[in-house]
């Protein structure tokens, strides 16, 4: 982030830590220096803080209601708009510029009981800060904090890599739910190879692309926003930075080609699954129709022999019945061979 650090006033006295905050919606709050942290603090004592040289203040939210919201903007200085768009969970992933703050909103993406749920997080980046929003299904970025922290070098490059490192969390979870999926795909593949879908599986196949499409239109915007975050000269982004995110932008691409790809797979299974049933339909009623052909034979010889006539040249032989027995056997045995010579039986 190309900033400049304003001092503090040298008569106001350094803002104190207050201990990890743990009033609701707040998950963590800390001041960094030097890629360590320096203090966790309260909302009240932000700006302050993020106004030192050297100092970054590093502030994860949770489903924050809109007045602790207000307090942040406050201390940040922060846009309404982008406030008005960070309290609603509708949005669409996006880089928006506010003065020397960005507002970068991106979709996150977890596998609940065999379901893709969505959810957004919205980060504020500006000189001296770094405020995450999480609304709905997402993981904890306790772990990238955790990360971080485990190595100060790469904290110390401040703001910027706080945001590389969110991101690159949020990219790298599409992962588990492309592999999860791919692994019922192949079972599905499996299975329409020895016999036509069920319909429960019909279902589920439904349901599996529709999530992709989801999960497609929710990393699609997000491979936008690692292409402006790539290029620094469109946002405030120090340009060392610009290969980081573009390891990020590499990972979101790979999702998006996952999510294309298993959509296809999707298709293809069930085009097989289509083929194979009309291919069974078709077999059973070449089947049916064989039958019937067979037994056309000796329902037309009774229904000729079971009409009332005096006059008819068999009725006084005494071999008549033996002989017409006789030729519906042979007529339906040269019709059964015939039929399981060409695999109709």
């Amino acid at each position: 982030m190309r900033h400049v650090t304003t001092p503090a006033p040298a008569e106001a006295p350094a803002p104190q830590g207050r201990g990890r905050p743990r009033e609701p919606g707040v998950v963590a709050a800390g001041v960094y220096a030097g890629g360590r942290r320096v203090v966790d603090i309260a909302i009240e004592d932000a700006g302050a803080w993020s106004k030192r040289p050297g100092h970054v203040v590093w502030i994860g939210l949770h489903e924050p209601d809109a007045a602790l919201l207000q307090r942040i903007a406050r201390q940040f200085d922060l846009h309404e708009l982008a406030i008005e768009d960070a309290s609603k969970a509708h949005q669409q992933p996006k880089v928006e510029r506010y003065g020397d703050a960005l507002f970068v909103v991106a979709r996150t993406a977890q596998l609940v009981q065999d379901h893709i749920v969505f959810g957004e997080t919205h980060i504020f980046v500006g000189p001296g800060f770094v405020v995450s929003v999480r609304h709905g299904a997402s993981t904890s970025y306790g772990a990238v904090r955790e990360r971080c922290e485990s190595c100060p070098g790469s904290l110390a490059k401040g703001e910027d890599y706080i945001l590389y490192a969110i991101l690159d969390f949020i990219v790298d979870n599409y992962r588990p739910v492309t592999e999860s999926i791919m692994a019922e795909v192949e079972t599905l593949e499996e299975v329409v190879l020895q016999r036509p879908l069920a319909r429960h599986e019909v279902d589920r196949l439904y349901r599996l692309r529709r999530d992709l499409l989801r999960l497609r239109r929710a990393v699609g915007p997000v491979v936008d926003v690692c292409k402006r975050l790539e290029h620094a000269d469109n946002v405030a982004i120090d340009a060392e930075m610009a290969p980081l995110f573009r390891d990020v932008l590499d990972h979101a691409k790979r999702a998006e080609e996952d999510a294309d790809s298993l959509r296809e797979i999707l298709a293809f299974v069930f085009e097989a699954s289509m083929m194979a049933g009309q291919a069974q339909q078709t077999d059973i009623a070449r089947r049916l129709a064989a039958w019937a052909a067979i037994l056309a034979v000796p329902t037309a010889v009774a229904g000729i022999y079971g009409m009332n006539f005096e006059h008819m040249p068999e009725l006084k032989w005494q071999y008549g019945y033996y002989a017409v027995l006789g030729f519906i056997v042979a007529v339906c045995s040269v019709l059964y061979w015939q039929f399981r010579k060409r695999g109709w039986l």
